[in-house]
């Protein structure tokens, strides 16, 4: 009875929660998006060099996915092109404790970042609109897909960056990173599917229910 108690409970805050998120302000939201940004810079540091390829391994991905969970897609996007504007300008919260407009010029990793900015609204939209994609198999899909995008962006900027077709450039840039980006999706969708909600945000629990968005 009383692990019962505490799941109604969990879920009656956890449909507050985003509930709040829905209705934020444009100032509260922003403060939502930056601070994804900033665990999107922590999770930048986990970094695995590979030695047959110029792109490393970051955690960088399973930050990128959960900002569209928590955020929503126009919210989860507008983290990371905070955290890409802002890095730019010479944060140093890229990998390695960077920052710069130079780093982003000289470097190869220019397409996973702007690949995070599409995944983050791609992952946000397909949540927010579809409640039946917030069970695991649901947000497993939704992760593969924003993966996917990540993934792909970054190989067509290193095709183009190092003259290379783009098949050559997947051995590089996308096939070396799919068994872990997988397994990255796969936690983000489980961490997803206990979070979420199982209905319209907009809905409220007990005595603030209204039923609209």
């Amino acid at each position: 009875m009383a692990i019962t108690t505490y799941i109604d409970r969990f879920a009656y805050l956890r449909d507050r929660a985003f509930g709040w998120r829905y209705d934020a302000s444009v100032a509260q939201k922003l403060v939502l998006a930056l601070g994804m940004a900033c665990l999107t810079g922590v999770f930048a540091q986990i970094r695995i060099p590979l030695w047959f390829t110029p792109v490393p391994i970051t955690g960088q991905v399973f930050a990128v996915l959960l900002a569209g969970v928590l955020l929503g897609g126009r919210w989860g996007a507008a983290s990371q092109i905070l955290y890409l504007a802002l890095g730019a300008c010479g944060l140093p919260w890229f990998q390695g404790w960077q920052g710069g407009a130079a780093y982003l010029a000289q470097g190869l990793t220019l397409g996973y970042f702007l690949g995070f900015i599409l995944a983050g609204l791609l992952v946000g939209s397909l949540t927010d609109r579809y409640v039946a994609l917030r069970g695991f198999r649901g947000q497993l899909v939704v992760m593969v897909a924003g993966t996917v995008v990540i993934l792909f962006s970054g190989t067509l900027y290193l095709s183009i960056i190092l003259h290379r077709g783009f098949f050559d450039a997947m051995k590089l840039g996308f096939i070396p990173f799919i068994p872990l980006d997988l397994a990255k999706a796969a936690v983000v969708a489980g961490v997803a599917a206990t979070l979420l909600p199982k209905t319209e945000y907009g809905r409220r629990v007990g005595d603030d229910a209204d039923g609209g968005r």
